[in-house]
């Protein structure tokens, strides 16, 4: 019996109850954050810290949220047996001042460590289940479909900060001669002919449909590595520019750039360049970030700062998923941020991809934490679609992840490096993979809301550099 003024601990069932019960409003929380306002922002999502931990195994069952779901509510029945404990010493106390023997052992001692080992035992079990039971998960990492030898090229910037592309064409430079002596080392005989080269995000700093100079260098690049080269960049759409109308926009595609690129509109993509071919495919991102790369509502929001001009053009979305095929194999591209928002993973993964690229700019987050975090992302993504993931970044951190989620050499933030590897391609879909709604939200699709126009003034490309995007 609980003593008058004392708090009533909830029975063993009502605990593991409101456990579960908490773990769904905070995943459901995460979710409705992940899609509102403006598209969503997923990142701080709690299953993106499970990367190192063994609750990461739940990804291949039920993707991110089932993560996030375990740890909160694992998080909460902790919690709750903690209240239970603290709960069960102060009735002990109470019963001890009240007993005319304080000296002596309460007799309702042993009825009271019963009654709190039954109902701390419970969440205690819930608690252990959820947080260990990823690691009884398989996480299957052998090749299904071949292997493929890929590089991942990470030239690094001038400088850290928004101005890492002030100076023309010198990340586009730097990532031309990491490629370059990745060839050397490669005719010496000491690294393997990489089947595709990945270049991150921004690698190309001037749009080289606009600027015959960074084609040039790419062409030098491609020929000098012989292999295809993923190239991130900004480019306008075939009548802003000198991108081919002709360009297949994504695999799968109903022609060419057509209804998707036949415009002068901005926008973050991947272009396939191939040796003695030039570029034959492009994938534009499909979920520009807000405030990064386009201000939404931007009268509204220039009443309260006046940086919101510093985004000088507006980026509009792709349509299509990141299905790339390249060097006989069906890659997935995930620009950026686009690997935390679960409907455009799942997108690749459902269109075939037998791997995963992340090309991506950090270069503007300094030394902070950012860029670890990402790759965290990238490598709990790998659990959740049993896919190998090439992980490039501008300045780092950079890093090749098997399927299970484990990586090998990592590199060092603003230093030149390059990351050869051989990595298994799969087919084969994860239960997550599998039970994932077909399609993305609209969020991931629509154009973004622009009720004014970006401010006048010189294109942010040829032959000028380019804006940064918010990885960068």
């Amino acid at each position: 019996e609980v003593p008058p003024g004392a708090w009533a601990p909830p029975g063993a069932a009502t605990a593991c109850l409101q456990a579960v019960g908490a773990g769904a409003v905070w995943t459901g929380a995460e979710a409705l954050r992940g899609r509102f306002p403006f598209g969503g922002f997923g990142w701080g999502r709690l299953a993106f810290s499970q990367a190192d931990a063994p609750t990461v195994g739940l990804a291949a069952l039920g993707g991110a949220p089932l993560v996030s779901f375990a740890v909160a509510t694992t998080g909460a029945a902790l919690a709750l047996v903690l209240l239970h404990l603290a709960a069960a010493v102060g009735e002990h106390r109470l019963r001890r001042e009240e007993t005319s023997h304080p000296a002596g052992p309460s007799s309702t001692a042993p009825r009271a460590l019963a009654r709190s080992t039954a109902r701390v035992l419970p969440p205690l079990v819930l608690a252990a289940l959820l947080a260990a039971g990823g690691a009884l998960v398989p996480r299957p990492t052998a090749a299904e479909a071949g292997t493929l030898v890929v590089a991942a090229v990470q030239g690094d910037v001038p400088e850290p900060g928004l101005d890492f592309n002030a100076e023309r064409r010198a990340v586009l430079d730097n990532h031309v001669r990491a490629t370059e002596e990745l060839a050397d080392a490669v005719a010496a005989g000491r690294a393997p002919q990489p089947d595709v080269v990945v270049w991150p995000e921004n690698a190309s700093d001037i749009d080289p449909f606009a600027n015959a100079d960074a084609a040039d260098r790419i062409e030098e690049a491609v020929r000098a590595i012989r292999a295809p080269v993923l190239v991130g960049t900004l480019v306008r759409g075939s009548r802003g520019t000198g991108l081919p109308a002709d360009l297949e926009a994504g695999t799968g595609s109903t022609g060419g750039a057509g209804d998707e690129l036949e415009d002068d509109e901005l926008r973050n993509v991947v272009v396939v360049w191939e040796p003695g071919e030039g570029p034959t495919q492009v994938y534009a991102k499909r979920h520009p970030v807000p405030f990064g790369e386009y201000v939404p509502h931007r009268d509204f929001f220039r009443l309260f700062s006046d940086k919101v001009d510093l985004v000088r053009a507006d980026m509009v979305p792709g349509e299509r998923p990141g299905l790339l095929d390249v060097a006989g194999a069906r890659l997935g591209a995930l620009i950026c941020f686009e690997v935390v928002e679960d409907g455009l993973v799942d997108d690749v993964v459902r269109g075939g991809a037998e791997l995963l690229v992340v090309p991506t700019n950090n270069a503007t987050f300094g030394f902070t934490d950012e860029s670890v975090q990402q790759l965290a992302i990238s490598r709990v993504r790998a659990v959740e679609e049993g896919r190998a993931v090439v992980h490039a970044s501008t300045v780092g951190v950079s890093a090749v992840i098997a399927p299970d989620g484990s990586t090998g050499r990592t590199t060092e933030l603003f230093t030149p490096d390059v990351l050869v590897q051989e990595v298994p391609l799969r087919t084969s879909l994860t239960p997550a993979a599998s039970s994932s709604e077909t399609g993305t939200s609209t969020a991931t699709t629509s154009r973004p809301t622009m009720t004014s126009p970006a401010p006048s003034g010189p294109a942010p490309t040829a032959p000028t550099p380019t804006t940064s995007t918010p990885c960068g």
